[in-house]
């Protein structure tokens, strides 16, 4: 419990003065703290972490294990200004505790995997992509990504591949977020350059597989240059199967219900280490309204 206090603590003062700074973007940590590593790839994941799932640990370990990239880096990105959910109900500073958990739940999960296990447990540790805790203060997708290319963070340049789910891609192409236009064109410094892996969610709000894909393909057929999309943005867009419909959906919501009803069912929706954080730290007790 003692170690977990020491993570609040040391997140509360970093998030502060991050906060009372004028940056718009900071990675407060590294996991293991080793900054002197090259990255040519940079796996984006920008997540509320309220808390961390194995749907997260799914979706940023098979980007890794799919399509293996020479020397990756991992970036878990929370944005104190969300521009569609409100900041609870954990605090951010227990968010980020929870991520640099997962960070560890992250990197021992990818140690067993067969990218980085093939010469034995000693290589695999050291071939493991470094993993960043990072935050930044700009509400939208765009901003969030040119934030992280402007940052002395990395070097420059690094393809950013920004791990999203099919709604967050609804969103990114929505073009009331682009005013005063309102059109698509700001996204092409970012197509342009970085990309984004995508896994699909069909579902009654968003549409069955097909409806996903065709959603690509009418970008890749120019359906939408009216609105300043280009067909070839379609190239930087990988579309990758979610869970089977036979497994159990696993989110955020549903761990938060679980620690108040089923505390047992958080062994297969949060990781081991976030796990015993959200059981033991708290982050929820005294929130009532989940």
């Amino acid at each position: 419990m003692s170690s977990f206090q020491a993570l609040q603590t040391q997140y509360g003062l970093l998030l502060k003065q991050f906060l009372n700074s004028n940056k718009e973007f900071e990675v407060l940590t590294t996991i293991p703290p080793d900054h002197s590593a090259e990255s040519e790839t940079l796996y984006v994941l920008d997540s509320s972490f309220n808390p961390p799932t194995r749907a997260h640990l799914r979706i940023v370990s098979t980007a890794l294990t799919e399509n293996p990239r020479p020397r990756p880096r991992v970036l878990l990105l929370l944005a104190t200004q969300n521009a569609d959910k409100p900041s609870k109900p954990a605090s951010f500073e227990d968010r980020l505790v929870m991520m640099e958990l997962f960070a560890r739940d992250l990197r021992a999960h990818l140690a067993s995997a067969p990218a980085f296990a093939a010469s034995g447990v000693t290589n695999a540790v050291e071939t493991l992509p470094l993993i960043d805790i990072g935050v930044t203060k700009m509400p939208y997708f765009v901003d969030k990504a040119t934030a992280i290319e402007a940052s002395d963070s990395y070097p420059v340049p690094l393809e950013q591949v920004h791990l999203t789910g099919y709604d967050t891609l609804i969103r990114i192409f929505d073009s009331k977020y682009y005013a005063p236009e309102h059109t698509l064109k700001p996204l092409e410094p970012f197509l342009t350059k970085h990309r984004l892996r995508v896994t699909m969610r069909p579902s009654d709000e968003w549409g069955g597989r097909e409806e996903q894909l065709e959603y690509v393909a009418a970008l890749a057929r120019g359906d939408r240059e009216s609105e300043g999309a280009r067909r070839e943005w379609a190239d930087r867009i990988q579309l990758v199967e979610g869970r089977l419909s036979t497994d159990q959906p696993v989110s955020s919501t549903r761990a938060r219900e679980a620690l108040q009803s089923a505390p047992q069912d958080l062994n297969w929706l949060v990781p081991e280490q976030a796990r015993q954080f959200v059981l033991s730290g708290r982050p929820y007790s005294g929130n009532s309204k989940m």
